[in-house]
């Protein structure tokens, strides 16, 4: 199978990202929170301090690595809720219709209705900042589109000859659903999972810029953002590499979906041969 530049490149990027938050402990020079000097504030890029140093001395480079253990935290946390809520309400629904099918398209219909900065902005008002209401926020929020593609699945493969087989041994309902129609549709759960984890992380950095996400002094990137608004046009560095971290990932994760669907969508790969 040929490896198209999407898996690729987005692979590479999510490598990197990745790596950058778990090696973070060895390669960042400096401690993100408690090495602040305030002789050293707003200092440029340098031989020392590779990214500059913000308002408070703390070396730039150090909080993006930190900061990029929050992210991950939270999009892949936030899309393991998404996915099993969204898996198995649309699962059960494409597999036992009538009333329960009508009501989870009520409830996917509500969500879809719903801006989801909005309601992750709701929930965080009720359950105040930091990192686990952020979690509970952003894992209620996207699920309504897993839901949608589970269900469409779902409906097109309980007709299956091995699904039928199945049925006519005796096995139960969750048993079908989840050893035989549940791996054959992992696909497209995959991809829009991966695709996800890139809105996850955008939303994390808006809600810390908006001050419910991630508290300081802990280093996120969307808070560093908060911190740069004053300084901007002084020491332009403080926002730019944030904003670039949030960029790479964010472009790294939504390359690699697509190269996800690319590779295991065989309609997609016939249009390209």
């Amino acid at each position: 199978m040929r490896l198209g530049f999407n898996l690729v490149f987005g692979g590479f990027l999510t490598v990197v990202v990745i790596l950058a938050g778990i090696l973070a402990p060895w390669l960042a020079p400096f401690d993100p929170v408690m090495d602040a000097n305030l002789m050293n504030a707003e200092l440029p890029p340098d031989g020392e301090f590779w990214f500059g140093t913000d308002s408070q001395g703390r070396d730039v480079y150090s909080r993006i690595l930190y900061g990029a253990q929050i992210s991950l935290t939270v999009g892949i946390v936030s899309q393991v809720i998404n996915s099993l809520i969204g898996v198995t309400l649309g699962m059960t629904a494409g597999y036992w219709g009538g009333w329960w099918d009508d009501l989870v398209n009520g409830m996917t219909n509500v969500m879809l209705a719903i801006p989801s900065l909005i309601f992750a902005l709701a929930v965080m008002a009720v359950l105040g900042p930091g990192l686990v209401s952020l979690l509970i926020a952003l894992g209620l929020t996207n699920w309504s589109w897993t839901c949608r593609i589970a269900r469409s699945s779902t409906l097109s493969l309980k007709s299956q000859g091995y699904v039928l087989a199945a049925q006519s041994l005796g096995y139960s309902d969750l048993r079908i659903m989840f050893t035989q129609i549940l791996p054959n549709m992992m696909g497209p759960i995959l991809v829009m999972a991966t695709l996800g984890m890139g809105s996850a992380v955008l939303s994390e950095a808006a809600l810390s810029f908006l001050g419910l996400g991630i508290q300081p002094p802990f280093p996120s990137w969307g808070s560093m953002l908060t911190d740069a608004r004053e300084m901007i046009q002084l020491a332009p560095w403080v926002a730019i590499f944030p904003g670039l971290a949030i960029f790479l990932s964010v472009l790294g994760f939504n390359l690699l979906g697509d190269g996800l669907r690319d590779s295991l969508d065989p309609h997609m790969r016939t249009r390209k041969a």
